[in-house]
């Protein structure tokens, strides 16, 4: 990853304005803040969310609150609890979409 040149940068991410995002089942909002081509998002999904789509993009993920499912296409399974990050390449065989029973809180880099 390479970061664009830019000032240093601090984002309160409560005054970020958040965008609703309907997965499958529940839904997920988003803020994000964005760096040339690179995006950063607080990210938190409702109790129940499902995505609805399988995903392709590269991440680094950190889990914040609550429980995460993340699940390959290829079948494998992971469960992700605060503390706890992923990190996927945008090149691969590793499509993946997230779940939560509790719902979660999250921070992305993509």
């Amino acid at each position: 990853m390479k970061i664009p040149g830019l000032p240093f940068t601090v984002v309160d991410w409560s005054a970020v304005p958040a965008s609703e995002h309907s997965g499958e089942v529940g839904s997920a909002l988003w803020r994000t803040f964005q760096i040339g081509d690179i995006r950063v998002r607080m990210v938190e999904y409702s109790p129940g969310y499902i995505a609805d789509h399988w995903c392709d993009r590269g991440h680094i993920l950190l889990v914040i609150e609550g429980e995460l499912e993340t699940e390959l296409r290829d079948g494998r399974t992971f469960t992700l609890v605060p503390g706890m990050s992923y990190q996927v390449s945008d090149f691969g065989d590793a499509a993946h979409r997230s779940s939560t029973r509790t719902g979660a809180k999250l921070f992305i880099v993509d």
